[in-house]
């Protein structure tokens, strides 16, 4: 016994070292003494456009004249449609270690990816290394320093204690208005939106003659107001109300009375026509040109696809309809303290074995900090640079200045989108970041997406139904594994290293345990 129990501690124990050292598939990344410009690197880059060819092209300048900086680096980019796309795509990876070396991306979905471990190596150090941080002394190009990073927009990369991203372009939510139509319906726009003023006038345009016209648009078709993005749409009426969404340990505080009564709201509209959801209607930007909707709600990086002279125009030419276009912020509760999401992507490095090249990587990232990368990309959507440097650059002042020249690069109502988040960044917010807090972002769309597709279907929406849209949300996206305030972790959700060494630990225990015991029983005996 005694052999058996020393063979079983040994074996135990070797677990535990191995758990402790030889499990892990990267180590942590300390940033080199120099950058070997003797060696050649070869560095992926994950990136999103909007189907827009002219991002397309920046990206590949920026990507050539970085490598004209650094001859030794070739940046592959693959390109994304859809956030999503890459968020699974990198999730797929991760279990191959086949991670890109940078990726465009969003804090939320960095929280996912930081359950692998060392995935995404943090950037604190990085930021403020004299020779390759921002503004660094060894540094090829003009980088920008932290300090003349926005402080709000940096802020978004910051979670469990540390930063794990820099933000690359950032946009808010703008209400794209036919302006017209609301005048010809006998209102004047205020200063600011209200709900109550966007749902009465949705309300009064539902009126129609004798052959079942709309009154305010002559047409068959109208849906006075959509919005594209539901879950931001729940997300801030909660923020505006001041009520639950969930904390920065990840309690979820979604499912309360307010929200109810949100959804009790906007479910009466649902009924009267007088709203829709871009997931059920589709596109709000096509239905605002055609003069099929009065209150268009969509990021200001949509700007490009909104109004009657718009370059992305996505319509036939016959269907569109002139009206004069308003660019405001989205509907408050309390106009005297008004709250915007903060949105838009930034950028992540994946940690690899090899040090030198994850410094490459962080090289690339950093440069699409650069006033020629921010001015360029900000200028073909409603975006807006991330940095003071290129915020109040020559360049960019003079590119806001010439607002209205032409409807290409100088479209006014990109510009107006531009000028409302540069206006408002005082009064953007964003979400708490943890894992699980994506899943959390769809729920709170779902919801309103359910309501509307519920009474669309002629179903009654009471409280019986929403005890029950509380339970298929809540089990749809998982949600009762990461609600709880204390953020306890089941041994599922650990890594498999920790688990390895609990159960190491636990062997010793019982063998020691056992030898104890048989121990006791022999001196028994005797």
């Amino acid at each position: 016994m005694k052999k058996l129990a020393a063979l079983l501690l040994a074996a135990a124990l070797l677990l535990t070292l191995t758990a402790c050292h030889g499990s892990r598939e990267k180590k942590v990344f300390e940033i080199p003494e120099s950058f070997d410009t003797s060696r050649t690197y070869e560095i992926t880059f994950w990136a999103k456009n909007d189907t827009n060819l002219t991002q397309v092209e920046i990206y590949k300048q920026a990507i050539a004249d970085f490598e004209e900086l650094y001859p030794n680096i070739t940046v592959n980019m693959r390109l994304y449609t859809d956030y999503t796309k890459i968020y699974n795509d990198v999730i797929t990876n991760i279990a191959t270690d086949t991670t890109p070396n940078v990726c465009i991306t969003y804090p939320d979905h960095i929280a996912t990816y930081l359950t692998g471990a060392d995935t995404v190596i943090p950037l604190d150090e990085l930021f403020s290394d004299a020779k390759y941080g921002l503004g660094g002394s060894e540094l090829r190009f003009d980088s920008p320093t932290q300090a003349e990073i926005i402080p709000q927009f940096l802020e978004e990369c910051a979670f469990n204690g540390h930063y794990y991203a820099i933000p690359y372009m950032r946009s808010t939510e703008a209400c794209y208005v036919n302006k017209t139509y609301v005048e010809k319906l006998g209102f004047q726009l205020p200063e600011m939106l209200t709900w109550d003023f966007v749902w009465e006038v949705s309300e009064a345009a539902m009126e129609k003659d004798a052959d079942g016209n709309y009154l305010v648009n002559g047409q068959k078709v109208l849906i006075p107001f959509i919005y594209k993005s539901t879950d931001n749409m729940m997300i801030q009426m909660l923020k505006q109300l001041d009520a639950g969404y969930s904390t920065a340990l990840g309690e979820i505080q979604l499912f309360n009375d307010t929200t109810r009564e949100l959804l009790y709201t906007i479910g009466t509209h649902v009924e009267t026509g007088a709203f829709n959801t871009f997931k059920l209607a589709g596109y709000p930007a096509n239905f605002l040109n055609a003069g099929q909707c009065i209150f268009a709600i969509d990021s200001t990086a949509g700007a490009t696809w909104m109004g009657s002279d718009a370059p992305l125009i996505d319509i036939a030419e016959d269907k569109l309809v002139r009206f004069e276009t308003q660019v405001m912020a989205i509907p408050q509760f309390d106009t005297k303290n008004p709250q915007m999401i903060s949105q838009g992507p930034s950028i992540c490095v994946f940690n690899k074995e090899d040090a030198q090249e994850v410094l490459a990587s962080w090289l690339f990232a950093q440069y699409m900090l650069t006033n020629d990368v921010q001015i360029a990309y900000s200028q073909t959507e409603g975006y807006a640079p991330v940095t003071a440097k290129a915020q109040n650059s020559e360049i960019y002042q003079d590119y806001l200045g010439r607002s209205g020249e032409d409807n290409d690069l100088y479209y006014a109502i990109k510009i107006d989108a531009t000028r409302l988040l540069l206006d408002n960044t005082d009064n953007t917010f964003v979400t708490p970041v943890f894992n699980g807090s994506a899943s959390l972002r769809n729920a709170a769309g779902q919801l309103i997406e359910n309501v509307n597709k519920s009474i669309r279907r002629g179903q009654t929406v009471d409280e019986a139904y929403m005890d029950d849209l509380w339970e298929e949300v809540s089990a749809l996206y998982r949600l009762d594994q990461i609600s709880t305030s204390d953020r306890k972790v089941s041994l599922g959700e650990l890594p498999g290293a920790s688990r390895a060494l609990l159960f190491a630990l636990a062997v010793c225990w019982v063998c020691m345990g056992a030898y104890v015991v048989v121990d006791n029983l022999k001196k028994k005996k005797l």
